[in-house]
């Protein structure tokens, strides 16, 4: 992979995490989070430079999916769950 499809697929994952921690929903949240550090996983062996364009070009239509997803979910909020208030313990 080339230097800079490397970074271009970097931004791109750094910027779909940092989008989809900002669901209010905390099933959502940790659902997309898990979903997209998944799908990264799975095509980090990708070589072929079209296959790679092409999954750069999908993972930029998701991330205006989440974007607008992450939105509508901020206008219809709910009551964080019990799981979301407890405090991690110190160590």
């Amino acid at each position: 992979m080339a230097a800079s499809s490397r970074a271009q697929v970097l931004d791109l994952y750094r910027a779909m995490l940092r989008e989809s921690k900002r669901f209010s929903s905390y099933n959502y949240r940790t659902y997309a989070v898990r979903r997209i550090r998944d799908a990264f996983r799975e095509n980090k062996n990708v070589k072929d430079p079209v296959e790679i364009q092409t999954l750069v070009n999908k993972a930029k239509r998701d991330l205006g999916i989440i974007r607008r997803q992450v939105h509508i979910s901020q206008l219809y909020s709910t009551d964080k769950l019990i799981i979301e208030n407890l405090e991690k313990p110190r160590t």
